[in-house]
């Protein structure tokens, strides 16, 4: 017997309608929305029912509004995957953009507690430490700092990063059998939002990575994106399974 699929509340319907533009590219980044005004009376809704749409897919990220001026399209963010060791290079140059990493350190150090916890080390071990700035475009998008465990990888210092960066060296020569992400939202400290030519105000999206080979920890790397400018995501399959590409 078949069922009658469920209606959508009257709310979702505007969500629905304002989404499939988006997605269609009828209406593209930037876009103007219809006022609140005209949507309800396109819809024959009350303003209620609209505001409650519109404040749904602004916190979906879809639109932004601007108080006094109206409702418009949210630009697109470039979107990197939690479920793979990203190469941010890689991303931006498939994006039809310029990419460039600026190296700020590559230095030997001595471990802090908490790098020496991350690294299964001692504190006061002697660890490997980059930091480096990804741009696309000439803008920041990424601030990485890594420490790095010097008994899997004893020839970092003598690599040429401005070639090839850090991620993309050590996907290709260290093999990894474990990985751990987590994902927090954070404030930049005066000296990092400079780097990310942003204001301290500003809210980051921090991706902290650890990896192991054979059971030893190989890197533990912190990446700050500036929350307007970058997102964090995946896509799963039905059965469970990470979809890259």
């Amino acid at each position: 017997m078949k069922r009658d699929l469920p209606t959508l509340a009257l709310y979702a319907q505007v969500m629905d309608h304002i989404s499939r533009k988006i997605q269609d590219g009828t209406w593209p980044p930037g876009h103007r929305l219809p006022s609140e005004h005209e949507l309800v009376a396109q819809f024959g809704m009350a303003r209620m029912t609209v505001n409650r749409a519109l404040r749904e897919l602004v916190e979906q990220g879809r639109i932004v509004r601007v108080a006094g001026v109206g409702s418009f399209v949210a630009e697109n963010k470039p979107q990197s995957t939690l479920l793979q060791i990203a190469n941010i290079a890689s991303e931006i140059r498939q994006r039809g953009h310029d990419y460039r990493c600026e190296m700020i350190a590559v230095e030997r150090l001595a471990a802090s507690p908490d790098v020496a916890a991350w690294l299964d080390k001692r504190a006061g071990d002697s660890v490997f430490h980059s930091v480096c700035l990804h741009l696309e475009n000439g803008t920041p998008v990424q601030l990485e700092e890594r420490f790095v465990n010097p008994q899997v990888v004893p020839d970092y210092l003598e690599q040429d990063f401005s070639a090839t960066p850090p991620s993309e060296y050590l996907v290709r020569n260290v093999p990894f059998d474990q990985i751990e992400h987590v994902v927090d939202a954070v404030l930049p400290n005066a000296e990092q939002a400079e780097r990310l030519a942003m204001t301290p105000t500003d809210p980051c999206l921090l991706l902290t990575r650890r990896t192991w080979s054979r059971n030893v920890p190989v890197t533990w790397v912190r990446c700050l994106h500036p929350g307007s400018r970058y997102s964090l995501g995946s896509r799963f399959k039905a059965d469970g399974n990470p979809s890259f590409g």
